[in-house]
């Protein structure tokens, strides 16, 4: 081997290193991008969820009940002040609230009722949208390569963002027999 052979060589593949990081680089940035719009998303479907709460609350006291319409304001008045990991507690706050109303809220608007469980419903996709792009993110930035050469390491690792959004309460399972712990598993 000649030295002109090795400095090819080495210089081939510092290219195909630099290529790597720069493609790696970009896909980090793009990700970001993307968590970051995903957020946005999941955040205006958490805030029409608090909205559409306090608008039940406030304009249709009677169809709710005192007790749960007075629970339904305050929860979704935490919801709305929450910032940062305390978010996630009152949301899932609002949920459990919004789950035990009644199914049937005859006296309440048919839009109304279609706007919360629209929203219900969009909330939960751009979690999932949300999540999906986070786990992407600390995917790529927790391989060999990103970690070694620190790329975006500047950058905040974004978090999950996890609660309960179901629509309806979870089912309890129940031994049909009736013996206690037999549901447990």
């Amino acid at each position: 081997m000649t030295s002109e052979f090795v400095v090819l060589v080495a210089a081939g593949v510092l290219t195909v290193l630099l290529l790597w990081a720069g493609w790696t680089h970009t896909r980090l940035r793009r990700l970001a991008a993307r968590v970051d719009r995903a957020w946005v998303a999941l955040d205006a479907q958490l805030r029409r969820r608090a909205g559409l709460a306090e608008e039940l609350a406030r304009f249709h006291p009677a169809a709710l009940g005192d007790a749960a319409a007075g629970a339904l304001a305050a929860a979704a008045a935490e919801a709305r002040a929450s910032a940062g990991g305390d978010r996630e507690l009152a949301e899932n706050a609002l949920g459990h609230v919004l789950r035990e109303l009644p199914a049937e809220l005859p006296a309440v608007p048919a839009s109304l009722r279609t706007d919360l469980t629209g929203t219900q419903t969009r909330l939960a996709l751009a979690r999932r949208f949300y999540n999906d792009a986070v786990r992407d993110t600390r995917q790529l930035r927790g391989g060999r390569f990103p970690r070694w050469t620190g790329l975006h390491r500047s950058q905040p690792l974004p978090r999950y963002f996890d609660i309960d959004d179901r629509c309806t309460p979870a089912p309890r399972s129940a031994d049909p027999v009736g013996r206690p712990g037999a549901g447990r598993p």
